[in-house]
């Protein structure tokens, strides 16, 4: 347990320095698109990128194989993190999973209700409705982790938890709800790739190699079948077994490759990917624009719906006795945890490129997420401040 609960800070202090580098290419980016250097900024997103096989040829601009190449990374490594922590992790119990689940689930089903209502009667719009049901993981441990040892870290545990969690569900939500037109042939040649990658498993293969030929085989794929190519990562990570490490470094494929891609992903994909993504003109944003149906139920269900999910289902499981407040964690910091759980960034901005590929909509989705996972940021930090505050020395 005490090597579960080491292992889940040292993955907090992780996220948490990558925060900062994501923090500062989101910056960046509105720098550009709010600058002269906007129209560079579009055309550097836009430069064609090709790479051909004989009569296999992807032809996809910069920003399609940032968004659908490298995040199938990111959701590798989030495939490797969700597989460890439920088989030996703080997901591994139903006693342990018990509350993070519960408020996760709640984190998605209100922020979701929220985007629904304020978008009701236009069809188009409601199909951003699991926009704001998304936690970055990075910004949210980063948060938290400015304000130290005044934090229990039995709290820190149960965000990192319920940031895991949530990620699991927007998988789940991506793979269910945006999707495009199936190619089944593409589909069969991506389920013969993961029957491979299950073999090797079976056969107790440790090399890594053989596992990341057939993952790039099933990406391959997942692009040409339909089904978002992100989906691969996560398929890939769940065939890496976590056990039996090979006689060299004594550690499982899932262990060394978890330890390997975490600094790329956080230093490297993440940061590249709020560049890409994060650069919106702010010229003519005005409140009355912010209260547009799509950017109001963004910002609303990540500042309002998130918190108000995640601390009132987490009361309620607690008060029915299905799981135990965080140790150490008063309600008030609790609560603070929850409006953390309101930073939707990466997984957020990610959903609502999926929900609304239309450039005309880019700009709302982009300032809805800003929005409300800003205030969900600065009101965290501030709750918790004022409730860890260290009693005054008499």
């Amino acid at each position: 347990m005490k090597n579960q609960i080491k292992g889940a800070l040292e993955f907090i202090h992780h996220e948490a320095a990558g925060a900062v580098l994501l923090l500062a290419a989101a910056s960046l980016a509105l720098l550009f698109a709010n600058s002269p250097l906007s129209a560079a900024y579009d055309a550097l997103l836009d430069t064609p990128v090709s790479v051909r096989v004989g009569a296999l040829a992807l032809d996809k601009p910069l920003l399609h194989w940032i968004n659908d190449g490298l995040m199938a990374v990111f959701f590798f490594l989030v495939g490797l993190e969700i597989k460890r922590e439920l088989k030996t992790g703080e997901l591994s119990t139903l006693k342990q999973a018990a509350l993070p689940l519960v408020a996760a689930v709640g984190g998605m089903v209100v922020p979701a209700l929220i985007y629904a209502w304020l978008n009701a009667g236009n069809g188009r719009a409601l199909a951003g409705w699991a926009i704001p049901t998304a936690t970055d993981i990075a910004f949210a441990v980063g948060v938290l982790a400015l304000l130290g040892s005044r934090i229990p870290p039995a709290l820190k545990i149960f965000l990192l938890a319920l940031a895991i969690i949530d990620d699991l569900g927007a998988i789940i939500i991506i793979a269910l709800f945006y999707t495009s037109t199936l190619s089944v042939t593409a589909l069969a040649l991506a389920a013969a790739g993961l029957c491979v990658l299950t073999l090797l498993n079976l056969r107790g293969v440790t090399r890594i190699a053989p596992y990341v030929i057939a993952g790039i085989f099933v990406w391959v794929c997942v692009l040409k079948s339909g089904v978002h190519a992100t989906l691969a990562g996560v398929a890939t990570a769940l065939a890496v077994p976590l056990a039996d490490g090979d006689e060299a470094s004594g550690r499982s494929p899932s262990a060394q490759l978890e330890e390997a891609l975490h600094p790329w992903v956080a230093f490297g994909v993440l940061p590249l990917f709020a560049f890409a993504n994060a650069g919106v003109s702010l010229a003519g944003v005005t409140i009355a624009k912010l209260m547009d149906p799509i950017p109001a139920g963004i910002a609303l269900g990540l500042s309002v719906g998130k918190p108000i999910g995640i601390f009132g289902f987490a009361a309620g499981a607690i008060a029915l006795g299905v799981a135990a407040r965080p140790s150490g964690a008063t309600w008030a910091q609790l609560f603070g945890a929850a409006i953390l759980g309101g930073i939707g960034f990466t997984m957020s901005l990610f959903i609502g490129m999926l929900a609304f590929p239309e450039p005309q909509h880019a700009a709302d989705i982009r300032i809805g997420v800003l929005a409300g996972s800003l205030v969900s940021a600065v009101a965290g930090y501030i709750w918790l401040s004022w409730s860890t505050a260290p009693a005054p020395v008499e």
